[in-house]
């Protein structure tokens, strides 16, 4: 198994190799119904996407100073406030379909015992997404805009533009909630032989800059505590990755023994 561009699929018991053209149709079907679930789910949270602002604003309303509030400083920007949120939420709500469908696209590259991991798959890749997004909610927006409000005196008072404030946030929970499916991304890129549990445990030192890297590029702060707040669950997330995936690594070794013996 070289790839999944080599791979050959099982369909109604005889084998068939897929060409270019059929991998990218896939991938076209595939990224339609996505698309189009989480288009769906947009559209039913527009009806409620004044209740979602305010739950979005909570972090930040929260420390404002009595006298403050969130500002607008164009006309339509609450009107493009209320779709990113009606966004954001979609994806949220979406994103258990998107696995599946992720996890169809690669399922031709896989043996038949793997082929069966789908619903944990899914339901795992969905759980840390959405730890990732809870974590930067509950943990990190507070952190950080502690931080930065921390700079206002007498002289210099917040005045926050909702535009501005709810695009961070929709970076900030994306991000972490992508950055939170690593051990997921470790084990389908080494289901389809990419890399090895071994190599992924000799490249561990390179994960750690790497990690925080990615938490200083998107963590608002500055300081090293809050970068640390994206880059060591990330860290944590990457010896999960390599140990799932040395289980799985295990589990196709003794199947293709018992193939190879016939006890299958």
């Amino acid at each position: 198994m070289d790839g999944i561009m080599d791979n050959e699929a099982v369909e109604n018991g005889s084998e068939k190799r897929m060409s270019f053209l059929e991998h990218l149709q896939e991938l076209r079907s595939r990224l339609i119904k996505a698309v189009l679930a989480v288009g769906v789910a947009f559209v039913v949270f527009l009806i409620f996407s004044d209740r979602l602002f305010k739950l979005v604003a909570g972090p930040i309303v929260k420390l404002l100073p009595k006298d403050s509030s969130l500002v607008f400083t164009a006309l339509p920007d609450p009107f493009f406030i209320y779709l990113k949120v009606s966004f954001i939420a979609a994806v949220f709500v979406a994103i258990p379909f998107v696995l599946y469908q992720v996890w169809q696209f690669i399922r031709p590259g896989l043996h038949s015992h793997e082929r069966k991991l789908a619903l944990p798959f899914v339901v795992l890749a969905t759980v840390l997404f959405y730890i990732g997004g809870a974590f930067a909610y509950f943990l990190v927006f507070p952190a950080a805009f502690s931080f930065f409000l921390g700079f206002q005196s007498t002289e210099l008072k917040p005045m926050i533009a909702i535009r501005e404030y709810v695009s961070l946030v929709m970076m900030l929970m994306l991000a972490f909630g992508a950055a939170f499916e690593t051990p997921i991304v470790i084990v389908f890129l080494g289901l389809l032989r990419i890399f090895n549990s071994n190599q992924l445990r000799k490249g561990r030192r390179y994960f750690i800059v790497i990690a925080f890297i990615i938490g200083a590029i998107l963590t608002p702060t500055p300081d090293p505590i809050n970068q640390s707040l994206m880059a060591v669950p990330m860290l944590i997330l990457y010896e999960l990755g390599i140990r799932l995936l040395a289980v799985l690594e295990k589990r196709r070794e003794t199947y293709q023994e018992n193939e190879s013996s016939g006890n299958l």
